[in-house]
């Protein structure tokens, strides 16, 4: 398997697919990079270079039991994009991976990168704070790592069987194989670094990270996202960012790039292109 190791010896798993401009994919939580399947081989087919890893405890990299936050998160991709010597790259990242993209070019600079793209990402902030009213009660987020601490395998089967996908709207019908490859890459990775990505991806603000980047940035979310709500998501990053785009979905769930890919895969195509 191809892996890099990190300054801090962390193993970090990746796909590198293909030539010409690159396009760098991160993944959300607790997931691997076999979440952009569709993506990966979407965008190969139409001739991009596409790179995804796995962040570190996550899928196959190590499950180390230190350095699950934001700027650990950041500085591995760092890492693998001057390992791969990536220029003029186009960085995509869902959910938790949109952090991991914003706080990358807030630590790391935009000298390799030409875009950037945030799916249903957590920026600016997701918890409730005074300066944050609209934001979720920490209390929730406590819960989540309470169901990762006693019962991971199960709340990884409720997960995705409900919000994630939307699968709990009377007008959608659930999918067994989504669901059962969202456990499967779940269950892949480390119980610790999903614990302690629960803070990372909840309490980090990313309010000045986004004001400092130039690059065009397309911010794709559903107004339906369950998990990350759109109000206090979405609209409140595109407002911060210098150059940046807001797309909304009308009944979009958290994870449309699996569900809605034709959609978010035709988008993507046409901003990169653009």
């Amino acid at each position: 398997m191809p892996t890099i190791t990190t300054p801090d010896g962390v193993d970090i798993f990746y796909k590198d697919w293909g030539q010409g401009q690159p396009i760098v994919f991160s993944h959300g939580w607790p997931l691997s990079s076999d979440d952009w399947d569709a993506q990966l081989l979407f965008f190969l087919q139409q001739g991009y270079r596409v790179v995804a890893h796995d962040r570190r405890g996550h899928g196959r990299s190590s499950q180390t039991a230190d350095g699950h936050d934001m700027d650990h998160y950041a500085d591995d991709l760092a890492a693998l994009t001057e390992h791969l010597d990536l220029h003029d790259a186009v960085h995509v990242g869902h959910s938790t991976g949109g952090g991991e993209v914003v706080r990358y070019l807030a630590r790391h600079g935009e000298s390799r990168v030409a875009k950037a793209v945030l799916v249903a990402a957590v920026p600016p902030l997701m918890v409730q704070t005074e300066a944050n009213p609209g934001g979720l009660p920490k209390s929730v987020f406590d819960g989540i790592q309470e169901e990762v601490a006693k019962h991971r395998s199960e709340f990884y089967r409720a997960l995705p069987s409900g919000p994630f996908y939307g699968y709990n709207r009377p007008d959608r019908e659930p999918s067994e194989a989504v669901i059962a490859n969202w456990w499967r890459q779940g269950m892949m990775g480390g119980a610790k670094a999903h614990y302690d990505g629960v803070v990372a991806f909840s309490q980090t603000d990313f309010t000045e990270d986004l004001r400092g980047i130039t690059v065009p940035v397309l911010v794709m979310h559903g107004d339906d996202d369950q998990v990350v709500p759109y109000a206090d998501s979405g609209p409140l990053s595109a407002e911060l960012l210098q150059n940046g785009t807001l797309k909304t979905y009308p009944g979009f769930p958290h994870g449309m790039p699996t569900t809605e890919a034709e959609t978010i895969n035709a988008d993507l195509l046409e901003f990169i292109r653009s």
